[in-house]
């Protein structure tokens, strides 16, 4: 990845997060409008038919509440990774889903599990993680944002609170460092400028050489460039000599 395409914007980048909030509204709409037996296809931990929850817990919610608080996170979390993670932006949100959720399968211990929370554990998870590997200052930088913004939402993946999935919470966590590892290389890489190159030799650097062993500036000779020109001249002189003694000789030899 070149460096000029590190961290572009583009309008997909707001456009994606709004498709994924807009499909969860959708579904919520059709949940309080039509068919409210639909968040019973949540995740039930240790039970076959409770697998298909894994794929579609992230778009179903217990209310309005429910929904608005994990709209508002969600969004901000998707365009900060597509902004700054956008090549593997989608199999972070794809492999989370299913990943966290599977986890929260193997892990519950009853209950009927729905919800995108799971969903935004794995990208404060990942975004915080992958910052502090890549040691790219932008990077850090969206890693510290993110816990100013969520790090209070870690006391979450315990059991501090009836009635919510922290097992969920917790799987999310899980996954989000998983990928901060497996996903360790695609990503930017800080720039790096050439004295911090391993082959770099302060001896052949055209500045450095302005500069003498006790760091006074000096003044160099300049290169050869009037030389080159001057021969250059020379050299045009002597084919326009030869032309005209050409010239002169051709028209002698016509008199003749």
């Amino acid at each position: 990845m070149s460096k000029t395409q590190h961290f572009k914007y583009s309008n997909n980048i707001i456009i994606y997060p709004l498709m994924m909030l807009f499909t969860i509204w959708l579904v919520f709409w059709y949940q309080v409008r039509v068919d409210s037996g639909i968040k019973g296809f949540g995740i039930r931990p240790q039970k076959v038919e409770g697998l298909i929850g894994v794929f579609t817990s992230p778009f179903l919610h217990g209310d309005i509440n429910h929904i608005y608080n994990n709209s508002m996170p969600l969004f901000v979390l998707m365009v900060a990774l597509f902004y700054f993670y956008n090549k593997i932006a989608w199999k972070v949100i794809g492999l989370g889903i299913v990943l966290s959720g599977f986890l929260t399968w193997l892990i519950a211990s009853s209950g009927n599990h729905i919800g995108a929370s799971g969903l935004v554990y794995v990208l404060v998870s990942f975004m915080f993680f992958k910052g502090i590997f890549a040691k790219h200052y932008r990077l850090i930088a969206l890693s510290l944002m993110v816990i100013f913004l969520y790090g209070s939402m870690i006391w979450y993946v315990f059991p501090i609170k009836s009635g919510m999935s922290w097992e969920g919470h917790l799987s999310g966590l899980i996954t989000g460092l998983v990928f901060a590892l497996i996903f360790r290389k695609q990503v930017a890489t800080p720039e790096r400028y050439k004295w911090e190159e391993p082959d770099y030799n302060e001896e052949e650097d055209p500045f450095m050489k302005h500069f003498d062993e006790d760091g006074n500036f000096i003044e160099l000779e300049p290169e050869p460039e009037i030389e080159i020109e001057s021969e250059i001249q020379d050299h045009q002189m002597t084919s326009s000599n030869q032309s005209k003694i050409n010239i002169s000789y051709t028209f002698k030899k016509s008199e003749d």
